[in-house]
């Protein structure tokens, strides 16, 4: 597996991680824990070692998983979890960065994870209520006490970033990045380029869809965060089928799957970027890290580029009160 580095403090990576998320939430049926623990194990002989879970997955169950699954080679991987929101009683009642919440929630997460530090924290969604640049020295403080290594951010606007690295340096950006979702490329991606900060896309695969393995006619589970999102109604599957049709074109010719082209898509735009695709399914898992030996052509990325151009997305990618929750 080649690795890459995130930000200027050179953490480095696998060049794939592996987002845990759908394990426990999200995308039901959830296969059983044990089934999930061999497939994390897996995926380290294969030479991921980059794993991302947070404390709301679940919530709680999520991280719980991946410390039972990684204890036996916690020394060969980099954990990445998330804090942000108010789980007292097992749910969430909104966001909430306040210092004190930070610092027990982080207590809580080293247990479910069964280490002493984490490697990289992020913020899972800024709380407009506690100036960034609070948590950002309260994480600070946290680094200093050896519980935690590095500093990232989720879904942070631009002006959000630069005030947070102003007191912590932050070593990563989480944000959705796809070729059906490009936002990051206006202003986030130049300003992480110049701060020296990584960026790890989640949902790189646009939450199965460019696997080419959904369509209009897919149906999901009742509780499948799917059928809250409106880039999925059918209508818009139908229209976004073409983004599926782009990336099978290219696949053909290379020898490869849809899903394996739209990742080394990714790969080819920064080396410090570092996509977390989630499975739960083995065959997918090796899927996936195959991509990041499939080489793209500055002819091949630019038949994708100019088909791309002439595609617009249809559909929000979350529901208004989620999309309330993005920072801009």
């Amino acid at each position: 597996m080649q690795k890459r580095t995130l930000g200027g403090s050179r953490l480095e990576v696998s060049a794939l991680g592996l987002g845990c998320m759908g394990m426990s939430q999200s995308y039901p049926p959830f296969p059983e824990p044990g089934e999930m623990i061999a497939l994390l194990r897996t995926a380290v002989k294969r030479g991921v070692t980059f794993f991302d879970t947070a404390q709301v997955y679940g919530p709680f169950t999520n991280e719980e998983l991946v410390g039972e699954a990684l204890e036996p080679v916690r020394d060969q991987v980099v954990l990445a979890t998330k804090f942000g929101f108010d789980l007292e009683e097992g749910s969430s009642r909104g966001v909430d960065s306040r210092p004190e919440t930070i610092r027990r929630s982080v207590d809580a997460s080293l247990k479910r994870l069964r280490t002493g530090t984490i490697d990289l924290l992020y913020q899972h969604r800024v709380d407009p209520n506690v100036p960034i640049e609070d948590v950002a020295s309260t994480v600070k403080e946290l680094i200093t006490a050896g519980k935690v290594r590095h500093f990232g951010l989720s879904e942070a606007g631009v002006q959000t970033i630069r005030r947070a690295h102003a007191v912590q340096p932050v070593t990563a950006l989480q944000s959705e990045y796809s070729l059906w979702w490009r936002e990051p490329e206006e202003s986030i991606l130049p300003t992480l380029e110049e701060l020296g900060i990584g960026f790890v896309p989640f949902s790189p695969l646009g939450k199965g869809f460019l696997t080419g393995a959904i369509d209009e006619s897919t149906s999901f589970e009742s509780s499948d965060f799917r059928n809250t999102v409106p880039r999925f109604d059918s209508d818009a599957r139908a229209a976004n089928r073409v983004f599926v049709e782009l990336l099978e074109r290219v696949a053909h010719r290379k020898g490869a799957t849809p899903a394996q082209i739209a990742l080394a898509w990714i790969l080819a735009q920064k080396d410090w970027i570092v996509p977390i695709p989630g499975t739960t399914k083995t065959h997918r898992l090796e899927e996936n890290i195959a991509a990041v030996e499939l080489e793209l052509t500055a002819d091949d990325r630019q038949e994708i580029e100019t088909a791309a151009a002439e595609i617009t997305a249809q559909g929000h990618r979350y529901a208004e009160a989620q999309e309330r929750m993005i920072d801009r």
